[in-house]
């Protein structure tokens, strides 16, 4: 028991036994020296008779032996000595002392053969014995100074503590992506896989520019599914970085498709490079509720602001007048000229002429009311507050080579029709992207609602910086699309960046309904809330006191952050931790992990070295795409002149005439 009479008694024992190793060590050099001390005249008999007892004894018979007792009593005084506690001291200072005085001790035995007078032979004798006692004594109280648990000063960031056993299995289905990869492990490095075997429950690929996302994640995500069978939609932000790898793989597994799958591109820069599409397809548009959403994307995607006031009456008004715009189209001649284009060119049509050839049709009357009620009352600032942003914003669009690619029909958005696969590609240029994202919006907008219905070919909908462009209810297409075999895949930098052009609330229910997640680096509130879903994990604690005379260390064990928000924040590129999803009949029970993704470099830059361009599709000079732009303010032109002369000369459509024409 530490008490302070113990502790007391045992100082005195101690003492004793270092005392009694300088009285034997004087007692050696008395002996050995003996010559000398007579020339100083310092000895006695009594000394002399009790020395010669002692000789009796055979401490003197070699002599190292009587040397030897006091170095071994010095050892065990030393044994229970406890000097204050020093965080600087180290072993090596310690025995460094130890070691010298030892051979300073020891080979002071040579100084004897020295040819000089038997009283200066014996002051160097017995100097250096004696510095080599000191020597040691003062290494071996230093030796009881230095702390002797130290935390290990490698591991200053925690990282090994932090460690936890990650999937080591290769797990494969007809829909999974599997990653190779390697993590850390209490020291040592082991191999491990990501297998994102549910990738319908969709995947977010989460990292700041240059972490790798494209590169380690999104690629693996086109070549795997391509390889699987999946028909495919890429939304190519840096366009044609992920087209090229689609359309090499495409050919590379085309022929190992059921029915072979046609490849398409859309791209609004290089018109020889792009197919045609008319995202406002009468087959596509079934009733005006159609027509009111893709109305609804085309502006939110023009102004981003809107997100955010939905429902406000200056948002609301423009989405029904273009909704009616729409429709109208839609409804007359069967649709002939039901494209984004016209519809552009019939907005831009005065007052008086288009309020009265929207009356014509009675499906939006219940819209137009408004508009031609506050134009007939003069209440021109507000109708001009109602109309004249959508105008605007949509006038923007007003371009020859959108034009050209947006009144097309080369192929059908059902990418995923089992008689008809297919794989496009849709292009935005970071440098136009407000533009060109507002129309790729509308093109995703009516694929989704084609490809989220039963019974299709299984699908992937890969999108690289998802928030530049705008998807109305994302949220519902992550949601059901798993039982509609449509797999999806979000890039974003950010969870701001969602929450920025998306509003907290929907980008708060994409972060949080996605069932695989993948992220790089990222920091502030995103790596805090990858932080909290990762979970906890039970790591060693320990901790040390220092004292006067000892130290005291205890160890615990606590749940603490499996992946911290600052190891998130600090990841390498190509470093990724995430959380993947299971299904019913592939349990797995590690689903956290914390590693490096192992692309075959060598392989890939292989393979990107024998990759074709894409293809040219169209021969078009700008007098084609002139003349197209032209042809269409032509027929909205003829469409207006048709429709006035017909209700001039009709005495029942007269009446619906705006009054202001005939002034």
């Amino acid at each position: 028991m530490h008490t302070g009479e113990n502790e007391q008694g045992l100082r005195k024992i101690l003492d004793m036994t270092r005392i009694c190793s300088i009285v034997i060590l004087g007692l050696h050099f008395y002996y050995t020296c003996y010559r000398a001390f007579e020339e100083w005249q310092v000895t006695a008999d009594i000394i002399d008779r009790l020395l010669d007892n002692i000789r009796k004894t055979g401490l003197f018979n070699s002599f190292y032996q009587a040397k030897l007792i006091a170095l071994g009593l010095l050892v065990i005084s030393l044994i229970g000595a406890r000097g204050k506690k020093d965080e600087k001291l180290s072993y090596k200072t310690a025995f460094a002392y130890v070691i010298t005085g030892l051979l300073i001790y020891g080979g002071s035995y040579f100084s004897l053969f020295a040819v000089i007078p038997i009283t200066h032979l014996a002051i160097l004798y017995m100097g250096l014995t004696s510095t080599g006692f000191i020597l040691i004594l003062t290494g071996g109280t230093l030796l009881s100074r230095v702390i002797r648990l130290q935390f290990n000063n490698k591991d200053i960031f925690n990282k090994e503590n932090e460690t936890f056993p990650q999937e080591e299995r290769l797990l494969e289905n007809e829909y999974s992506i599997n990653l190779p990869a390697k993590y850390h492990l209490k020291g040592k490095v082991r191999k491990s896989w990501i297998n994102i075997i549910n990738p319908l429950r969709s995947l977010l690929v989460l990292g700041s520019p240059g972490s790798g996302k494209s590169y380690f994640v999104i690629r693996h995500v086109i070549t795997q599914h391509l390889a699987k069978g999946f028909s495919m939609f890429v939304y190519d932000f840096k366009f044609d970085d992920l087209s090229v790898i689609a359309y090499n793989h495409y050919l590379k597994n085309k022929e190992s498709f059921p029915v072979k799958p046609e490849f398409y591109v859309i791209n609004f820069d290089d018109l020889t490079r792009s197919h045609r599409c008319n995202p406002l397809d009468k087959d596509n548009l079934l009733d005006i509720t159609d027509a009111a959403e893709s109305a609804r994307t085309i502006l939110m995607g023009l102004n981003r602001e809107w997100i955010k006031r939905q429902g406000d009456f200056f948002v609301e008004s423009p989405i029904n007048f273009l909704t009616a715009i729409i429709w109208f189209l839609r409804k007359y001649q069967d649709g002939e000229f039901c494209t984004l284009p016209h519809v552009i060119e019939l907005m831009q049509v005065d007052y008086d002429k288009l309020f009265s050839v929207l009356r014509t049709e009675k499906e939006i009357e219940v819209l137009i009311n408004p508009f031609v009620n506050a134009y007939l009352n003069d209440v021109m600032e507000q109708l001009e507050g109602q109309i004249a942003s959508g105008k605007i914003a949509m006038a923007r669009l007003s371009s020859p080579q959108l034009y050209y690619v947006l009144s097309g029909n080369d192929f059908t958005l059902d990418i995923n029709n089992p008689q008809a696969p297919k794989i496009l590609c849709v292009g935005n240029n970071p440098q136009k992207q407000q533009i060109y994202g507002a129309v790729l919006s509308l093109y995703v907008s009516r694929l989704i609602k084609l490809v989220n219905q039963k019974g299709k070919q299984k699908c992937s909908l890969i999108f690289d910086e998802f928030p530049t462009i705008y998807l109305n209810n994302m949220d519902g297409l992550i949601a059901t699309a798993r039982s509609n075999k449509v797999a999806t895949c979000l890039g974003v930098q950010d969870f701001s960046q969602l929450k920025k052009d998306y509003g907290k609330d929907q980008a708060d229910v994409i972060m949080n309904i996605t069932g695989n997640v993948i992220s790089g680096q990222v920091t502030g509130e995103t790596a805090k809330q990858l932080s909290e879903r990762f979970g906890k994990i039970m790591q060693d604690r320990a901790s040390f006191s220092i004292n006067r005379t000892d130290t005291s260390v205890s160890k615990s064990k606590q749940l603490d952050s499996a992946i911290p928000a600052s190891k998130i924040a600090s990841l390498s590129s190509g470093e990724f931790v995430g959380m993947i999803a299971d299904d019913p009949f592939c349990k797995i029970e590690l689903k956290t992990f914390n590693c490096e993704i192992q692309n075959d470099q060598a392989n890939l830059r292989i393979e990107q070295e024998v990759y074709r361009n894409l293809p040219g599709i169209n021969k078009v000079d700008a007098a084609i795409i002139r003349r197209n732009y032209l042809q269409i303010k032509q027929d909205i032109d003829n469409l207006i002149n048709v429709e006035l002369s017909l209700m001039l000369n009709n005495p029942e459509l007269q009446s619906i005439i705006i009054k202001r024409i005939n002034r």
